[in-house]
């Protein structure tokens, strides 16, 4: 994140925050911390903050269910969950709920900078998306046209050059940047949450060819040895997160197909 961010910390164990805002100030951030839900809450009605830390349990209320007024407050306002107590269930919870992510108490410095920076790559590109739409389809005119230009078997946009690298990935008139992490259908860009936006990128990298729940959840999110019933669980909310972005008509999709039993595939 760029330095003078703010960062919000609603957890009441004294040590914990403190630490934290250490390590978060000493990074160059500026943090303000928040012992209770209805303390943040108060904090996050007078102004956003680019990021907030929110524990999982608080004296008054979980994190999980202020999660709402905070999403109701700032829709695209970035929050991780803090849990000493980590699950596949509390993930999925929080994720449902609006988290951006979570992290396992104890906190360690530098996987905490490390997410922190990661947020904020992300959150910079929807801010950006409607000034580099066009840039964006021009590029694409210039890649399809330019000489050596030629596609890859997965649908990839690649040129000849070995100093130029793989950016696009287009399936009829679903274009994804990579780089740029953005995504163009039919020429109109579509806001996406950056969990979701891999799956998509996961689907699109196999189309038209099925991809069971588990290949989808291991190259989308990294997890590994998961049971079917958990990979299904996981990868079905965000095949609903990607529907409500790109189906015409959610109840009816025509690009995600479900493949009973299997997993989705993405026809385009």
């Amino acid at each position: 994140m760029a330095m003078n961010d703010t960062i919000l910390i609603v957890d009441d164990e004294p040590k914990l925050a403190r630490s934290l805002a250490l390590i978060l100030q000493h990074a160059g951030y500026r943090v303000t911390t928040a012992a209770t839900a209805k303390e943040g809450l108060q904090l996050l009605q007078g102004g956003a903050f680019d990021l907030v830390f929110l524990d999982i349990k608080l004296p008054d209320q979980s994190g999980i269910e202020i999660l709402p007024q905070i999403r109701h407050l700032y829709p695209d306002m970035p929050v991780v969950i803090l849990t000493a107590h980590a699950s596949l269930e509390t993930a999925i919870e929080a994720v449902r709920a609006g988290a951006s992510d979570y992290l396992l108490k104890p906190i360690d410095p530098e996987a905490i900078l490390a997410r922190v920076n990661k947020i904020h790559e992300d959150q910079q590109q929807p801010r950006r998306r409607r000034e580099i739409t066009t840039q964006i389809q021009t590029l694409l005119e210039e890649l399809h046209t330019a000489e050596g230009s030629v596609s890859s078997p997965f649908g990839l946009v690649t040129s000849s050059s070995p100093n130029d690298l793989t950016r696009y990935i287009k399936r009829g008139d679903l274009v994804i940047d990579l780089h740029a992490r953005h995504v163009i259908l039919k020429e109109r860009d579509i806001p996406m949450a950056p969990s979701t936006f891999d799956y998509l990128v996961t689907l699109m990298r196999h189309s038209p060819h099925p991809v069971p729940y588990d290949t989808m959840v291991q190259e989308s999110q990294g997890y590994q040895g998961l049971s079917r019933i958990e990979a299904k669980e996981i990868t079905r909310w965000q095949i609903h997160e990607l529907r409500k972005a790109l189906e015409e008509d959610v109840r009816h999709p025509r690009m995600i197909i479900t493949v009973r039993d299997v997993g989705y595939r993405l026809v385009i």
